[in-house]
Order: C-alpha cells, then structure tokens, then sequence
C-alpha cells in the first residue's frame, strides 16, 4: 500500500479530519500514535502533527522524539505541534490571556509564502487552544497572524517545517483545504494518485498474494462496508470466498430476507443462518453498553466457528473493518481520541477460532468505501444505505434487551425509516434509527390512562461519522411519523426527536 503521508495523533478529536481532508485530495495518508513513530519511514513523502487536548508546558505533555522526521521530510505542525517546536525549540508557548477558541481571520499574510497560495487576507480560521506562542522557535519566520493571534503561522528556515496555531482540517477554515494542498503538493511534492480504481487495482492484487488459494469466509450485515468487502474479495479469490450472513435477531424488520435477496444478484455465494434464539439468549439480563458489545461479538464469533467448521479446510475470516473502527478502537495516551467504544470487529479472535483475519477495507473512511464500491459496480441502492451498527438495535435499546423490546423497536424503526423514504428524505440523511428508552411516560388514549414506552427518533447528516449534525426534518413529517408510530405501535406513547450534535454527543446513544 502506498503511504505518502503520516500524521502523528497527539490526541486531537480533529486528527481523523486532518485525514479526511488529506484524502479527499487524492493523497493517501496514514495516522499512528505520536509515540509509535514508524521505524522506516523511507514510504512517506510528509509528516502532519496533529493538535492535542495537552498543554506543552505540562508535565504531561506528548514529547516524542522527532531527530528522524526534522529536516529530512516536510513537516506541517497543526495547533499542539506549532506550539510544540516552539516550546522545546527555541521559543516560547504562555497561557493565552484570552481563550483562543472559534473563528477568527487571517490579518497578514507574507508575501510569496508557498503555505498561503491562493489565499488572502481575511480568510477565516478556527482556532482551538489555551496556550499561545509569545516567541518563534529558533531561525523561523513569522508567516501569518490574525488579530489577537501575532504568531498564527511560522516557518523554520533551512528545512521544510511549518507550524500554523489554527486547524486548517475543519469546516470553518475556509481555505483549509487550499493551505493543506498547498503544504502537500507544492511544497512536499505529493502525487495525488490516491483513487479509487488505484485501490481496488492495489487491493485485489495484495489479497491474491496474501490468501492464495485459502479459503475465507465473511461474515456479511447487508451494509455497505461487509458488501464492499465481499466484492473485492469475489474479484481476487473467486468461489473460494464463503459469505455467511446471520440473523442475531437485531435486525431491522425483515431486514433477514430482504439482504438475502439482495444478494442474489451479486455472484456471491452467501448463506442465511438464523442464529436470533442464541444472541438473545446471550444478551439476557444485560444493561451496559459494552457488555452486550462483548456478548454480541461472542455470540458472533461462536455461531462463525460453527459455520466455519462446516468449510473444509477454511483458513480465513474476512471482516469489514473501516478506519474510524481502527482509530477509535485504539487509545492516544489518554486524549480524546482514545478509545469511544469497542468494535466487535476489532482487536482479532480468540485463539480457539484458529483462523487468520483478513481486513480489505481497514484502511478506508466510510465515504471512500462507497467510492470504491461504485467503481466495482455495485448498485446505488445498497451502496446508498445508511451506515447500520453491528451490534443491531442492541444499542438503540437502552437497557436490558428482551425479545419484546426488539419487536416494539422493530415496528418504530420500520415506521421512521419507510416514511423517509416515501417522504424523499431517506438519501438527505446520512444515518436515522430509533432509540427505546427505559422510561416510561404518562398518556391518555380515549378515555384511558396510559404508562408505556417512550421512543426517541435520531437522523444526522455527516460524511464519514467523525462529526455530524442533526437533520431539520420537516415538522409536518415528525407530526406524521409520531402519530403513526403512537397509533400502530403497541407498548409506545410517547415520540421524541434528538437534536444533538456530534461532539458532544455521539451518533448512537449506545
């Protein structure tokens, strides 16, 4: 796989954005914690220093070691890592008088600065820290400030290092995009060669290699990510790829028989295997969060050991594991980017299972995989739907699960999600489910008092999941939705809608 482009994570909950934006310029980059530098960095053209929720001047500070990086690669230091050079090089990083924090606009601009190209004064910024630099680290050159911030933008002379104290990956740096092509292309020299096509060329060609005449078997969810993944393994090993798809009884309704014959179509030899008794009977008397996680993800590996025995001589699991699973699933010295939920996906198999695990898509944000499943072809209809949690309607019931519980969401979720659809709505939302949640309220249905259910409704708009907003649905079709659900949905009278955004708040409420 090509590299191109690290960057260091020093703990940002912007870093996967910086990879966002450094992709969707055809560039293909990678993030690893600031303290597992790579040992051979000879594949990367460019380094990108992420921000951080530490200060430099703390004892606890991220202080790693980067006499192999300076001075041999360009290097673009974001926020943290512009203070960071300062701070141990030379310079001087102070407690802001002020919080530093939201938009602001760029005041001055060096002439003929490659870094600003294309970019004028006045374009705006978003700043995010309390500390601010007061003194240049040594031989630099003060390239940018805004109005409250002198040292917005420096450069080191006699080597190809940058440090900027605003986050050029975020939506409200409007020429962030520019400024990162900028650093990337001009300065670092970056071939943008980084497509779809390429992927599936270089993906094909290494899964031939790595799996030979193995068998694999995939477990398949219906959703974009396992299908993308079944796909590309059909094109590099044919029949010997063994798709299993399994009913853990948290489905969508009739979402079971529906995927089946989806898949009909496809080419891929997949069976059906209705598993629902076992994954209730395993969540049974069950609250937490990430214990039903851990209960769902073994009941998934014991109902594959099962299936995976009944192929002769199978030697592989295939799972559909994107980036973001991979990011938040591994912790950055405590940060904000360290771990937000388990996957069940992540982390490999027990050593009773004895199969080795192949990841195809493992290094692809959620909107690439959809690219890369429309360059192979698949149908919009399914590379369109909304993202779906493996865990099922487990986490969007609060609680203990119980196979009433699955059916009353069930019905709601069906509800919400056909209105949308009928409604045009459906591909104006990027993720929409419903929520049970363990209150019950009072209501009044004809001359009857009522204690039932009450169900929350959740859409978002988002590119990848890493940040999303919640969608303005028409009242008129939030009145509809709730009446309907009210009516036709025994056991629920009461119907909400979550306004939240990500951050704070998480997509799932589980």
């Amino acid at each position: 796989m090509q590299k191109n482009v690290l960057i260091l994570d020093f703990g940002s909950q912007y870093t996967q954005l910086i990879a966002r934006r450094v992709r969707e310029l055809n560039i293909y980059c990678e993030i690893v914690p600031f303290n597992k530098i790579p040992d051979d960095i000879s594949s990367f053209k460019a380094v990108i220093l992420s921000g951080s929720p530490f200060s430099v001047r703390g004892e606890d500070a991220p202080h790693p070691d980067l006499s192999k990086i300076r001075g041999k690669l360009p290097i673009l230091a974001v926020c943290y890592g512009a203070q960071y050079f300062a701070h141990f090089h030379g310079g001087k990083v102070e407690a802001s008088e002020t919080r530093e924090y939201g938009r602001a606009n760029l005041s001055v601009i060096k002439d003929g600065e490659t870094l600003f190209d294309g970019i004028m004064e006045n374009s705006q910024v978003w700043m995010s820290h309390s500390d601010t630099i007061k003194e240049l680290p040594s031989n630099s050159v003060r390239i940018a400030s805004t109005t409250d911030v002198l040292n917005a933008a420096y450069r080191i002379e006699g080597e190809q290092t940058y440090g900027i104290q605003f986050h050029p990956e975020v939506y409200h740096s409007t020429d962030g995009k520019q400024l990162l092509e900028n650093f990337l292309v001009k300065i670092a020299e970056v071939a943008q060669t980084w497509t779809p096509g390429k992927f599936v060329d270089l993906t094909v060609s290494e899964l031939k290699e790595k799996i030979g005449d193995d068998k694999v078997v995939l477990g398949l969810s219906g959703g974009v990510d396992s299908s993308v993944a079944a796909v590309l393994l059909h094109k590099a090993i044919g029949k010997n790829l063994y798709c299993i798809f399994v009913n853990n009884g948290l489905l969508r309704k009739g979402e079971f028989e529906s995927v089946l014959d989806q898949y009909k179509d496809m080419g891929l030899n997949v069976k059906g295997v209705d598993a629902s008794t076992r994954f209730l009977d395993a969540l049974a008397g069950i609250s937490d969060p990430e214990k039903k996680r851990k209960a769902i993800g073994n009941a998934f590996i014991e109902v594959f050991d099962d299936e995976a025995h009944k192929i002769k001589d199978v030697t592989w699991l295939a799972q559909g594991t994107i980036y973001p699973d991979v990011i938040e699933s591994v912790s950055v010295n405590g940060g904000p980017s360290a771990t937000i939920k388990s996957h069940h996906n992540v982390g490999g198999l027990p050593d009773f299972m004895k199969l080795k695990i192949v990841e195809p898509l493992k290094m692809l944000f959620k909107d690439e995989v959809r690219r890369v499943g429309a360059e192979m072809g698949i149908a919009d209809e399914l590379l369109g739907r909304h993202p779906f949690p493996g865990p099922g309607l487990a986490i969007r019931i609060l609680g203990d699960i119980t196979a009433e519980k699955v059916r009353i969401l069930q019905e709601v979720d069906h509800i919400f999600i056909q209105g949308l659809r009928d409604w045009m709505l459906y591909d104006k939302v990027w993720q929409a489910g419903a929520i049970l949640l363990p209150v019950s309220s009072v209501g009044v249905m004809g001359d009857e008092r009522t204690y039932e259910k009450v169900v929350a409704l959740r859409a978002v708009e988002s590119t990848d999941g890493m940040t999303a907003d919640w969608v303005n649905l028409p009242y008129e079709f939030l009145q509809k939705t709730s009446n309907t659900i009210i009516n036709r949905v025994k056991g629920v009278n009461r119907v909400v809608y979550d306004i939240s955004s990500k951050p704070p708040a998480t997509i799932e409420w589980e």
